[in-house]
């Protein structure tokens, strides 16, 4: 398992729309196990292919639960290949949202409270289930970006405006500094 860059904005790729992933092969399975490693490492809890630079239809989410008596996060990870959110509840829900491609960088997002969806998993098994709570806003964000939508894109274009320059901003004083 390897560490695969994350990308950030503006990079254009995070805006186009990610293709279907054709088959669950061994290449499919290395790249889930590095997005594992990946969104762990970083930390977060949700990461879709097109922040890797891989723009298919394939995320990952694993809220990892609270931690066991050592202290370690219970791990509890998610595959969806091909996800599509099927049906969407009419009563929404707030959640202070971010976004490994938005470092540091939080907003209050609305969405709808429960979705059902239908996936494959990591062995081409398909599924459709119904989520709630933080795995329904994590669904609903990690679909966006299969879409090229981004959290930030549900708010105004200045506050959009001010997120975006902000993350560049702090990628050019991380070069710099790199630099020193």
């Amino acid at each position: 398992m390897s560490l695969l860059p994350i990308i950030e904005v503006p990079d254009q790729l995070l805006r186009e729309q990610s293709a279907p992933v054709e088959r669950v092969d061994d290449d499919l399975k290395r790249l889930i196990a590095d997005m594992f490693e990946t969104m762990y490492e970083a930390p977060g809890i949700g990461l879709a292919a097109v922040q890797v630079a891989v723009p298919r239809r394939l995320l990952i989410i694993d809220l990892q639960d609270p931690v066991e008596e050592d202290g370690d996060p219970v791990k509890d990870p998610h595959v969806f290949i091909n996800p599509e959110i099927l049906k969407a509840s009419d009563a929404r829900k707030s959640y202070n949202e971010g976004c490994l491609s938005i470092p540091d960088q939080y907003a209050e997002i609305e969405r709808p409270d429960i979705v059902r969806a239908r996936w494959l998993d990591q062995h081409g098994k398909s599924h459709e289930g119904e989520f709630d709570g933080l795995m329904s806003v994590c669904l609903q964000h990690e679909v966006d970006h299969l879409n090229g939508i981004l959290f930030i894109d549900y708010l105004s274009r200045l506050k959009r405006d001010m997120i975006v320059k902000k993350v560049v901003k702090s990628r050019k004083d991380r070069e710099q500094a790199a630099i020193l």
